[in-house]
């Protein structure tokens, strides 16, 4: 059966939105004022992460996102990402970006359970906030990875604003990568 995982970058206030700043918003680009040592280690960890994955689960923002960027990009992370199946949650999509890209156009929980049943293994969730909060709402996560960069924004969407229940975790892991952000691992826990 395979495993949901979340991979995110969040600000240490929970931000998401815009890492890079390609979307315009005026807190966007944190993710871009790692220093050089904290952007090399944070590669080897995403790295890791793809080797260990067997699919990767995406909306079609994402799927735009990464497509564009991964596709043409040489390299054994680029060339892992790129053989990796993708599962596309949209109901609009008809000519995917990335490669090897299947679209879930029916309904959001029977098609991830399905997917579950499907795949033994890691599915990676990256960015995606959208289908994360749908994932979260209806207990489909079974692991929320987190990479915490050291700014808080104040402002902008963020990872848990809209979740209708308290989300019980458990802290399985916690380690720095370079000098200035860190690795959270959680295992979500059934409500009781």
């Amino acid at each position: 059966m395979g495993k949901i995982i979340i991979s995110e970058n969040v600000t240490l206030d929970g931000v998401i939105q815009d890492p890079t700043g390609d979307d315009g918003f005026k807190l966007g680009g944190w993710f871009n004022r790692m220093q050089d040592g904290d952007r090399e280690a944070w590669a080897q960890v995403e790295y890791e992460e793809a080797l260990r994955a067997e699919a990767l689960l995406l909306g079609r923002r994402s799927d735009e996102y990464f497509g564009t960027r991964w596709s043409s990009a040489s390299g054994e992370w680029a060339d892992r990402l790129n053989s990796l199946p993708k599962y596309v949650v949209s109901s609009t999509l008809r000519e995917p970006l990335w490669t090897n890209v299947t679209v879930l156009d029916g309904d959001v929980v029977t098609e991830v359970s399905a997917l579950k049943k499907k795949i033994d293994g890691e599915i990676i969730v990256y960015a995606s906030g959208q289908l994360v909060h749908t994932l979260l709402e209806r207990k489909l996560v079974d692991e929320l990875r987190l990479v915490v960069f050291p700014v808080a924004l104040g402002a902008g969407r963020r990872l848990f604003e809209q979740t209708t229940g308290a989300i019980p975790m458990r802290l399985t892991g916690t380690r720095p990568i370079g000098a200035g952000l860190v690795y959270l691992t959680y295992q979500i826990m059934p409500n009781v």
